[in-house]
């Protein structure tokens, strides 16, 4: 991976992370403040409550992203160190489509005239759930390339000692 590429990645992380923390931080000020009733036919707290725990969601796999970037930049992402950044990935998009179920649990009954909304928001959660299977796969195949990098620098220093 390029300089540019990594350099590129990370600013568009700066970005995001910096958006996400300034939008918990003024859920979180609602949240305290009270200003904002709730008089609608929504739940607004819970909402705002689980919203912000589904932005540290996306921030956790971030962060995970830009470890991992950080592996890849020193050449040392096919190591069993970088599992736990995978791990960390896949648990947050479970985490995320968890907090997205939740949402769609707290929007159903608003929904009653319409239930084809909590049917398509139940879709999108399926859909991240997906995406949470697909970056398993991922790491499938990352711990593939880990054992055969093992396995090349076990058969390199065999190769070494003939030599």
């Amino acid at each position: 991976m390029g300089k540019l590429t990594v350099r590129a990645l990370r600013a568009v992380l700066v970005v995001v992370l910096t958006g996400s923390v300034l939008v918990q931080v003024l859920m979180v000020w609602a949240l305290v403040s009270g200003k904002d009733q709730e008089g609608g036919s929504l739940p607004l707290t819970a909402l705002r409550v689980i919203t912000i725990l589904g932005i540290g969601t996306a921030q956790v796999a971030m962060g995970c992203v830009w470890r991992l970037v950080t592996m890849v930049r020193h050449g040392t992402v096919f190591s069993h160190t970088a599992f736990r950044y995978v791990d960390g990935i896949i648990g947050a998009i479970v985490a995320a489509a968890l907090a997205w179920f939740a949402i769609t649990a707290v929007n159903a009954p608003g929904q009653r005239d319409d239930p084809g909304v909590t049917g398509i928001m139940a879709g999108i959660g399926v859909a991240v759930l997906g995406v949470a299977l697909i970056v398993l796969v991922l790491r499938k195949l990352l711990a593939q390339a880990v054992a055969r990098d093992v396995e090349a620098a076990r058969m390199q220093a065999e190769l070494d000692e003939v030599i």
